[in-house]
């Protein structure tokens, strides 16, 4: 992302140039009296953000004359305005966006005045790009929502302050644009702002600030308008210069995460990272919140020298008193005032991503400085961004926001987002593509019952196996429907039965006749059917047995999930690569015909995917193979393996 820095000049608005040192930032922000405000432009498609953003600049002179001939350039180019420069070009710097005259990206600015510094996220109105509009809001401390005169409150206005709202934005400004469309009426405004304030009532704002405007023509934008003598409020940009942000992050409570251990000798170990909120001084007492172990600060080290005290936002090494066992990912806080750990916990989460996030779905979970595993296992409801009222659901789609529960790998440390954002808020991310899928803010942890607890046995899996003399696994036979995997499963459990071997094949079938008969073929029911299987399949395995399962298993997700559940070595991925057309033509149950008819939904390869196994340990392909033969090859895979010995 691109930071817009100042050049020093005698002006009012003193200068504008290019920079993306954040340290340069911070140091011009300290220089103006009222310190930086970050804030952000949104709403719906075509209602002036980046004209306003473009607006704020001309008019404080911040644009240098190479840079207003481009613009008046790309006007005649681009430009939507008539004879008129488009202001918005200053910020739609996307050769898409100019084509279409829209913001895709978030765009990022940096201006000051001698009052203070700013940084502007303009932010896209399209809808199906609001996972760029809330990643501006998640760093801002104010929002701009505008709303076209012409058009009123919107669905995606709505949408926009519901997601400021959750990301704890509590200062909002409703710019009232393109009042100059409906002759400077004061009966628009006020019909706008009820129906906006009805809205917001039931979000948690601090407060809305109404202001009519035309961002094109510079109306109570930078100066009051003299077109609506009915308007006696403030300028936008008289009140950005002056509203009070609470330095919230100053007065919470102490959070440090660990990025860095650093350890260049035998003298010295140093724990690397940034103040999330809090202040901490040379001689205070420390705690490692997961483990509970404490020491006093020693050193507070910076690159231009020790400090006696850090604070928010503050790069910084701590040294101990003590050698304890700290490593990156751990939270430090303060003995008194410790954050909660858990493994589980209630999010909301807003999907980020074009596939559909499940229950029973695993991903990387990345909260403050650590990653790890994490499961999406129940979605509550989804909240709908016009009502603000609950809907069932089964899956999170995209743009949607989901109030979930999720279970860590091992209990992690945080604090409730509307307590702390910085160690509330975390990212899921796809264990695959490694792509963003979901940004979540934790609400509370889900508290267990005090009296359960995995019960010890006095005899392992591994004398069990022993005892059968074989090597437990899960043999996993995956495929499409009528690919023969039942076929080659049931030979390969009769062929162990004659050896001697202890093996119990869970066929799909079966499995739905009974634990699994509450669930249908959605994408939602597939990924909790294979959970059970996978959950049962475990147990057999700690018994000793050779566990067969036989199911189409379309998701490499949910393989993958139970791969990981038992180990490595423990899950043998058999594919029965038959073609779909084969399958067609054998179709053993009817069900093709039916599928194909529009009888039956969701029915894997016609109307829901199959996603093939990329590395299987066996990948038997059925054309000119009979079932015994490819059964014989099963059975010298596990041989192989040293899981069988016959």
């Amino acid at each position: 992302m691109e930071f817009r820095s100042p050049l020093y000049s005698e002006d009012l608005y003193e200068g504008y140039a290019r920079s993306s040192d954040e340290d340069l930032i911070r140091r011009e922000a300290q220089q103006a009296a009222e310190g930086l405000l970050r804030f952000l432009t949104c709403g719906s498609v075509d209602d002036g953000k980046s004209t306003l953003i473009g607006r704020l600049l001309y008019d404080s002179q911040l644009i240098y004359d190479d840079q207003l001939e481009t613009l008046k350039k790309d006007s005649t180019k681009f430009g939507t305005t008539g004879d008129d420069m488009d202001l918005a070009l200053l910020v739609d710097g996307l050769e898409d966006e100019r084509q279409q005259g829209i913001t895709i990206d978030v765009a990022y600015r940096f201006f000051r005045t001698k009052k203070r510094a700013f940084i502007v996220a303009d932010t896209p109105g399209h809808e199906q790009y609001t996972r760029n509009m809330a990643t501006g809001a998640s760093t801002s401390e104010l929002a701009i929502i505008l709303v076209d005169a012409r058009k009123g409150v919107l669905n995606q206005t709505k949408r926009h302050a519901t997601i400021c709202s959750l990301l704890g934005i509590k200062h909002i400004v409703l710019a009232v644009n393109k009042i100059d469309l409906v002759d400077y009426s004061k009966d628009v405004f006020d019909r706008i702002v009820g129906d906006f304030s009805t809205f917001a009532a039931k979000l948690d704002f601090h407060g809305v600030v109404p202001v009519p405007m035309s961002a094109r023509f510079g109306d109570n934008v930078s100066t009051p308008s003299g077109n609506m003598s009915w308007y006696d409020g403030p300028a936008l940009m008289d009140y950005l210069e002056t509203v009070r942000i609470e330095e919230e992050a100053d007065h919470r409570a102490f959070r440090f995460p660990v990025q860095y251990v650093a350890r260049p000798d035998l003298d010295f170990r140093g724990y690397a990272g940034t103040v999330a909120s809090g202040r901490i001084a040379v001689g205070d007492r420390v705690t490692v919140a997961a483990s509970g172990q404490s020491s006093e600060i020693k050193r507070i080290v910076t690159a231009d020298g020790d400090l006696e005290v850090a604070g928010p936002e503050q790069a910084v090494m701590l040294t101990l008193t003590d050698e304890i066992d700290i490593s990156r990912g751990d939270v430090l806080s303060t003995a008194s005032e410790r954050p909660v750990v858990a493994d589980q916990f209630q999010a909301e989460l807003i999907c980020l991503t074009d596939e559909p996030m499940f229950a029973g779905r695993q991903y990387t979970m990345r909260i403050g400085m650590q990653m790890l595993p994490a499961t999406l296992t129940t979605i509550k409801y989804q909240l709908n961004v016009e009502r603000l009222d609950h809907l069932a659901t089964k899956q999170i789609e995209l743009n949607e926001i989901g109030v979930c529960t999720l279970a860590t790998a091992k209990p992690v440390a945080f604090d409730p987002y509307d307590e702390n954002p910085a160690t509330g808020s975390f990212i899921l991310i796809d264990r695959f593509t490694n792509a963003t899928v979901a940004a979540g803010m934790i609400e509370h942890p889900l508290r267990r019952a005090t009296n359960i607890h995995r019960q010890s046995h006095m005899v392992s899996a591994g004398e069990r196996a022993a005892l059968k003399g074989q090597k437990p696994a899960i043999v996993w036979f995956t495929g499409l429907s009528g690919s023969g995997k039942s076929t080659i499963a049931n030979i390969v459990e009769r062929r162990l039965f004659e050896a001697g071997r202890h093996s119990f094949l869970l066929d799909g079938d079966n499995m739905r006749h009974g634990l699994n008969q509450d669930l249908g073929f959605t994408e939602a029911d597939r990924i909790e059917n294979i959970r059970r299987v996978g959950e049962v399949a475990k147990l057999f395995t700690d018994a000793g047995v050779l566990t067969l399962c036989c199911f189409i298993s379309p998701f490499k997700e949910e393989r993958e999930m139970i791969r990981e559940k038992v180990g490595e070595g423990g899950f043998i991925e058999v594919f029965i690569d038959t073609p779909l057309e084969e399958c067609i033509k054998r179709d053993p149950k009817g069900l093709y015909k039916k599928a194909i008819a529009g009888d039956i939904k969701n029915f894997t390869g016609i109307d829901s995917p199959y996603e093939r196994p990329e590395a299987p340990e066996l990948h038997l392909e059925t054309d000119g193979e009979d079932a015994d033969t490819l059964a014989d090859r099963v059975i010298d895979e596990l041989i192989a393996r040293g899981l069988l010995s016959i």
